[in-house]
């Protein structure tokens, strides 16, 4: 005995993708301007990479070796913000910059002048961090990454400002 055929199935109608983007609003920044906020802080922050392993080369005397430790640290944590800003600009469909800011040299390398021109690059970058805060609009996640960046950076400022500050 011959079995019936089945019954062709209407081919399903694949599933609406998920946009991350939300619609353009009248006065609301595009994802353009908020992944060319991040590009800039991501030249930022590998020209801090850049500055930090110079400043650690230039440290000499007897607290050499916590300072210069210091210093690669926070070179390792410029890498750290590098990659997150990285990935959030091709999450967004940017392509990340591979430019890097200028890093002049001062030919100061007293400690006190360095930690005091770190100052000057870690202002610069919570400048340019709540800048981008100023465009995240209702994306919550681009929200907290950004404002965990700024507790970063203001702690920084916050430790350089103590080391620089004269004893009373």
């Amino acid at each position: 005995m011959a079995k019936p055929k089945a019954a062709k199935e209407p081919a399903k109608k694949p599933k609406e993708e998920i946009k991350a983007e939300k619609p353009a609003v009248k006065g609301k920044k595009t994802s353009s301007e908020i992944v060319e906020a991040l590009d800039r802080i991501l030249e930022a922050e590998l020209s801090g990479v850049v500055r930090y392993l110079h400043y650690s080369f230039m440290i000499f005397g007897p607290n050499r070796i916590p300072i210069t430790k210091w210093f690669r640290d926070h070179a390792m944590e410029g890498i750290t913000h590098a990659v997150t800003i990285g990935e959030k600009i091709t999450a967004l469909g940017g392509h990340p910059s591979v430019k890097v800011q200028p890093v002049p040299e001062t030919n100061k390398h007293n400690v006190m002048e360095i930690l005091k021109e770190s100052l000057e690059f870690e202002r610069e970058g919570l400048r340019l961090y709540h800048e981008l805060l100023g465009k995240v609009d209702n994306d919550i996640a681009l929200e907290e990454m950004v404002r965990g960046l700024i507790l970063e950076e203001t702690t920084h400022i916050e430790e350089v400002e103590k080391m620089t500050r004269a004893l009373k």
